[in-house]
């Protein structure tokens, strides 16, 4: 890169630059009016980030990156280092303008990264071949997609399921599944590690359909709870009525129920069932599903491991 001259600096800095203000505005007007059309569901104060944000629009800011380098003639290993270089310009851009938490953008990283880089090396090749009437038809047709995905309707509700087996009775495993003491284990999923806050203790108002119960995750977050179902050893269904909205946790994601089955395995052992229903709010959805099933498989797990401990503590 010292071999660079200051002409050639000012070439990729521009591409750089230029690219990341095209994708914020573009960003921008495409989550204002997704948000418009479909409104603000279930208080959502983030909005739905259409799978374009994260994929034609990368692929943009590649293409548009690669029309200021590609007189420079770069190698392929440089548009990769400046093209991560971009993506991170993307990612403190989305922690200042758009307010998005540091492990959002550290998921989002390798996509806008992977996309970013294939939009920079496919323009270099169609730039080399100096027709601009292609050049101008596929800038079109990304635009077109883009203003079509932002019409489009968005939906993506999942159901998450864990089992686990507990060798105690059911009638011992019960008490715990509807409230349990401060988890005290070691945190082993990376994300909790790394400040995702993750679930502490629950609670609840009575024992009874209809009563109120609190899931306390770390950091002091606290979600509201209802059970609509509550049959003692049996089943423990409950709706989410509030939820934090935190950069680091929820903005992009709605969970809308929980729920916990009990199933006696006649040897004194017991099937606990743990699921999650979640409505998910940024796309593409084979990509985001990936990192929400992961969050919400460990959020079980931890939960199901420490009623686990409880339960065996008193067999």
């Amino acid at each position: 890169m010292s071999s660079y001259t200051r002409n050639a600096y000012t070439r990729i800095l521009l591409g750089i630059l230029v690219a990341n203000l095209v994708a914020i505005i573009l960003v921008g007007a495409s989550k204002y009016l997704v948000t418009y059309l479909e409104g603000n569901h279930a208080g959502n104060s983030s909005g739905v980030f259409i799978f374009s944000s994260f994929i034609v629009v990368p692929l943009l800011m590649g293409a548009i990156s690669a029309w200021y380098w590609h007189p420079l003639q770069l190698k392929t290993l440089a548009y990769i280092g400046w093209s991560a270089v971009s993506t991170l310009v993307a990612s403190a851009a989305s922690f200042i303008f758009l307010k998005e938490g540091a492990i959002c953008l550290i998921i989002v990283s390798p996509l806008i990264l992977c996309f970013t880089l294939t939009g920079a090396l496919l323009a270099r090749t169609v730039y080399r071949r100096k027709n601009n009437t292609l050049n101008s038809s596929l800038a079109g047709l990304a635009l077109l997609v883009l203003l079509a995905d932002t019409f489009s309707s968005h939906e993506n509700v999942r159901l998450v399921s864990d089992t686990l087996i507990v060798n105690a009775p059911i009638e011992t495993v019960w008490p715990h599944v509807v409230e349990y003491k401060p988890i005290t284990l070691e945190e082993t999923y990376w994300l909790f590690q790394v400040g995702m806050p993750s679930p502490v203790q629950s609670t609840v108002d009575g024992y009874e359909a209809g009563a109120g119960r609190k899931c306390i995750f770390s950091n002091g977050y606290v979600f509201d709870e209802k059970m609509i179902v509550y049959k003692p050893n049996e089943e423990l269904t409950f709706d989410i009525l509030s939820q934090p909205h935190d950069p680091e946790i929820m903005g992009h994601i709605d969970i809308l129920r929980g729920q916990f089955i009990l199933k006696d395995n006649g040897n004194g052992t017991t099937t606990v069932i743990g699921n999650s229903w979640y409505k998910l709010y940024v796309f593409p959805g084979w990509y985001f599903n990936l990192w929400s099933e992961s969050i919400t498989r460990n959020v079980h797990l931890r939960v199901m491991e420490h009623i686990k401990i409880l339960s065996e503590k008193n067999v």
